[in-house]
């Protein structure tokens, strides 16, 4: 596989023989001006439609006026842009509080001057982090994954961005798009929320399949877990959250088959969920389910800083599981909530891009390694944070 000329070791690149490209992001490891200058790279490529939906939208003037410049570049050759975002969920800054690196997703988007819609949700958001090329054209193309559009996003945390050469993929997101900008809320979908797609990555095939909550939450949450029952070999993980019922119990009967379990997740948010567990008579046993899966898996937790309106966002943000030759991806937490969320969640059947999954969670856990706290059973005293909105149980 190609790498891209950034040199990026955690990047491959779309070839001849390939039309899934990777991209993966390691706090420290990469700018924002490298994200940005890649994100202005792929929408320098529309020639009809961008289509962008995007839970978190918010950039110092320098990436900005690097994101700003590709789209207007574009919507001046005659591409037609358009921009869906959470409405209702990031929280409001202090009372004459001003930074410009630091402006709520609606101040940000709406001065950017390109047609957008705020969506609304009741208890639940617009969590898409998504970019749509000249859908219904050869030449789609799709970018999705876990990453937010803010520097923090780009520069400090883990994220995983993959990009799909594919017409019917396109279609698949431009449908879920067209829903949103319509209702402007994340309702019942109208078409059938799934789709798939044969690719090619490193020469062989890779069968795409994708679902889109809320209209499939409950059935991609009951896939999640049967994919885990199904592994045999290897279980590899890198998550920000895992709260879900059907998923943990899925874990704990891979455990009882004796399947290796490795990998890694976000110390910090999983002990503000464990706060939120022991509030709850009916969770409370998802603690030591949880704390069982990590010594099980020796999994290493990142201790990120807790969360404020304004504090460093630093999570390790994946939402990721490898299950044998197959990968889980997308915006989609491993959580009951996100099954009321505006989400994409994809499974792709692949040995080759599973190995490079697998290269890239066992290279962030082996720099977290050496620091990781320790997830046990003991009650939270006190929540270290409010938590952030996507980490709710």
């Amino acid at each position: 596989m190609n790498t891209m000329m950034n040199n990026n070791p955690n990047t491959t690149a779309a070839s001849t023989n390939s039309s899934i490209e990777t991209y993966f992001l390691t706090a420290g490891s990469q700018t924002a001006d490298d994200v940005a200058n890649r994100i202005a790279a792929f929408i320098s490529q529309a020639k009809e439609t961008i289509e962008i939906a995007i839970y978190s939208f918010s950039l110092c003037p320098e990436q900005r006026s690097i994101i700003v410049n590709a789209l207007q570049e574009r919507a001046n050759a005659g591409v037609k842009i358009r921009l869906a975002y959470d409405a209702g969920s990031q929280q409001p800054l202090l009372a004459g509080y001003y930074d410009p690196c630091d402006l709520t997703t609606p101040q940000f988007v709406s001065a950017l001057g390109f047609p957008s819609r705020a969506i609304e949700g009741y208890r639940a958001l617009m969590h898409h982090k998504y970019i749509v090329l000249d859908s219904g054209t050869p030449q789609a193309q799709v970018w999705t994954g876990s990453t937010n559009f803010t520097d923090e996003s780009w520069s400090d945390e883990e994220n995983n961005i993959i990009i799909f050469q594919s017409p019917e993929l396109a279609r698949c997101y431009t449908l879920n798009f067209e829903e949103l900008w319509v209702d402007a809320n994340i309702s019942a979908p109208v078409h059938m929320d799934s789709g798939e797609a044969t690719l090619m990555y490193d020469g062989k095939p890779a069968y795409v399949l994708v679902n889109f909550s809320p209209g499939e939450g409950d059935w991609i949450d009951e896939s999640i877990a049967n994919a885990i029952s199904r592994a045999k070999v290897r279980i590899t993980i890198a998550a920000v959250v895992i709260t879900s019922t059907r998923i943990i119990h899925a874990l704990q009967d891979a455990m009882q088959r004796g399947v290796p379990i490795e990998g890694i997740y976000d110390w910090t948010q999983m002990e503000g969920v464990k706060y939120q567990w022991q509030m709850v008579p009916a969770n409370t046993w998802k603690i030591e389910a949880f704390a069982g899966i990590v010594k099980y898996g020796n999994l290493v937790g990142k201790k990120s800083t807790p969360y404020t309106p304004t504090s460093k966002h630093d999570y390790m943000h994946n939402k990721v599981m490898v299950l044998d030759d197959a990968v889980l991806t997308g915006s989609y937490n491993f959580s009951r909530h996100a099954q009321q969320n505006a989400e994409n969640a994809l499974i792709i059947e692949s040995a080759a891009l599973a190995s490079t999954y697998r290269d890239y969670i066992h290279s962030i856990a082996a720099k977290y390694a050496p620091q990781t706290p320790t997830f046990t059973a003991q009650p939270a005293k006190t929540p270290l944070t409010p938590g952030t909105p996507e980490a709710t149980e």
